[in-house]
């Protein structure tokens, strides 16, 4: 009760408390150490305990997060670039393609960046007193690029490295030696807008249940099909703009390769949102280190005596293609990111609103 005073002040009911107390990393095994079954059960002794002055009226539940103009430009932002980068490489030749390449990526990191860092991608939870439990330290971003390189160009690598090449640097287009599939990383790049939009629609929901419910079970059970049917709306989204960037680049839309790997991106960054950043640095590190892994094989078979290694790859590629590589990857990847999600968003400690400034 002296740890936790000012928590217990100035909570609204014993559900807030809960969350306070699991967000410092209290769990079940801890309130039973206080004779209380749960986590909850100890809140709501805690709130009954606490003194408070006067009859002063019960402050309003926390409002749900405002939709805000400059983050929705700014989600648009890196489609739209992504956009002009690839009709600018379709348009020019020799050095000035290049040239034309290189900053349409630097404009499109750019602006994911921004995107990034305002609205309902940005992490949430710098201002929240305490240890996040899972927040550890971990780095996503040059992995993330390296998935994202790899949509764009490692089916076309891997089919030439198999064919005994690459014996030229890729041209820019899809029907080159070295072909780049555009498509899906034009969807990817366009898709922050409704990965934005439906964490926002997480956000705004898990708060409203977190001011209704009234114990931390009901409020897990509440979230989870909230938080699965947001997926699922990111994923169709996914799809439609998937098949609308197959069909203006001329390319196929790799639906399979795509949708596992924005449901990858999308779990990596809605926990990252929530503070949870350990675990997907942890799988985006394990993707990415194994589709290397598969284009390492292949070109180390080349010498003597170790043929046999590019035989899994080779398998793989002549059985279901070259997007087999990156779709069985990144969708096992996707698979236990989504089981973690379940386990922590669901908490009410992820959905917290962050301490007022003082």
């Amino acid at each position: 009760m002296h740890r936790h005073r000012e928590l217990c002040e100035r909570a609204v009911d014993p559900l807030e408390i809960a969350a306070g107390l699991e967000a410092h990393g209290l769990t079940d095994r801890t309130a039973a150490r206080f004779r209380h079954r749960d986590v909850f059960s100890l809140a709501e002794e805690m709130y009954a305990r606490v003194s408070r002055d006067g009859d002063t009226p019960l402050p309003a539940p926390p409002a749900a997060p405002r939709v805000r103009a400059d983050w929705v430009l700014l989600t648009l932002l890196p489609g739209a670039l992504c956009a002009a980068a690839i009709a600018a490489v379709h348009l020019t030749h020799g050095r000035s393609r290049l040239f034309a390449a290189a900053a349409g990526a630097l404009a499109v990191a750019l602006a994911l960046h921004a995107a990034l860092r305002r609205g309902p991608l940005s992490r949430t939870d710098a201002d929240r007193p305490g240890p996040r439990p899972g927040a550890a330290s971990g780095r996503t971003t040059p992995w993330t690029v390296w998935l994202v390189a790899y949509a764009l160009l490692g089916n076309g690598l891997l089919d030439n490295a198999l064919a005994g090449g690459p014996d030229t640097l890729p041209t820019g287009t899809a029907d080159g030696p070295w072909p780049l599939t555009a498509a899906p990383v034009l969807a990817l790049a366009l898709a922050c807008a409704p990965a934005a939009w439906t964490a926002h629609l997480l956000t705004a929901r898990a708060r409203r249940k977190l001011a209704a419910s009234r114990g931390l079970e009901d409020f897990a059970a509440a979230v989870r099909p909230l938080l699965l049917g947001v997926f699922a709306l990111f994923l169709g989204a996914l799809a439609a703009l998937l098949t609308l960037s197959g069909a203006a680049l001329g390319e196929p839309a790799a639906y399979a390769q795509a949708l596992t790997l924005g449901a990858l991106l999308f779990l990596a960054r809605l926990l990252t949102t929530h503070g949870f950043i350990y675990a997907p640095a942890v799988v985006l590190t394990a993707a990415a280190t194994v589709e290397a892994a598969a284009l390492a094989t292949v070109f180390a078979s080349r010498l003597p005596g170790v043929g046999f290694l590019a035989t899994p790859v080779e398998t793989l590629v002549t059985t279901w293609g070259a997007g087999s590589v990156p779709t069985l990857t990144c969708g096992a990847a996707a698979l236990a990111l989504l089981v973690h999600t379940t386990r922590k968003l669901t908490r009410a400690s992820a959905h917290a609103p962050p301490e007022p400034a003082r």
